[in-house]
């Protein structure tokens, strides 16, 4: 049918319309562009602070914060720059699409950050701020509020213990107390017993550690802050 449009006249159109591969820098662009950088970087300043805040890993990645803030600027700065040029647009997908990442996220929690900080520099970038700053209000109260009605009584560790002869095993069950505890793995050399032992402890009572050092065979017990979930 003549007259009608394919993809290839709309696609020239866009072309010849956006400038080609090079458009004219103007002061508003510039100021508009550097608002909204500033913008992401704010936001990713304010998630990093929340990163570290809610943290409850056992190490905390300076690191990894400083990622998180460099990620929302670095999205925002994608999506300024192909926002405007559908040529450009096309060849950074193509960019993006043969990059691979290998470094594995343990954490789904750090997971959770990483999104949030993309999300956000797509949507600074792409000029709509307030759906960034209201994403940043619903999940930093959200998280706040779950910090904060964590029980103590839902802090888990891992217990140490080396011991030889049998009654240290004994000694363990009348030591724990109202400590429930399930027993992780038992390494059995020549002479000598370990045993790493997950344990919930209750309102931070360690007192049962200095009970298990006084038992009998117990050569050392040590306690280790253990950010996993319980599983019943």
């Amino acid at each position: 049918m003549e007259g009608a449009l394919t993809f290839q006249d709309i696609f020239k159109s866009s072309f010849l319309q956006s400038g080609g591969l090079m458009q004219s820098v103007t002061g508003q662009t510039l100021l508009r562009a550097g608002a909204y950088l500033m913008l992401s970087l704010l936001l990713g300043l304010l998630i990093g602070w929340l990163y570290r805040r809610t943290y409850a890993g056992v190490v905390y990645s300076r690191a990894f914060a400083t990622a998180l803030v460099g990620m929302t600027v670095i999205t925002c700065a994608i999506i300024v720059t192909i926002q405007t040029n559908a040529v450009l647009s096309l060849g950074m997908v193509g960019a993006l699409s043969i990059v691979r990442y290998r470094t594995a996220v343990k954490d789904p929690m750090d997971l959770l950050y990483l999104f949030w900080c993309v999300a956000s520099g797509i949507a600074t970038g792409a000029g709509m701020f307030w759906v960034a700053v209201f994403a940043f209000a619903v999940l930093a109260v959200t998280l706040l509020v779950a910090k904060r009605v964590r029980s103590p009584r839902d802090e888990m560790y891992i217990l140490l213990m080396h011991y030889q002869g049998g009654q240290a095993e004994d000694a363990l069950a009348g030591a724990m107390g109202a400590n429930r505890y399930r027993v992780r793995s038992k390494t059995v050399r020549e002479g000598a017993t370990e045993l790493a032992v997950e344990v919930r402890v209750r309102k931070n009572d360690t007192s049962f550690v200095d009970r298990l050092k006084e038992a009998p065979g117990v050569e050392d017990a040590s306690l280790v802050y253990y950010s996993g979930d319980w599983a019943d």
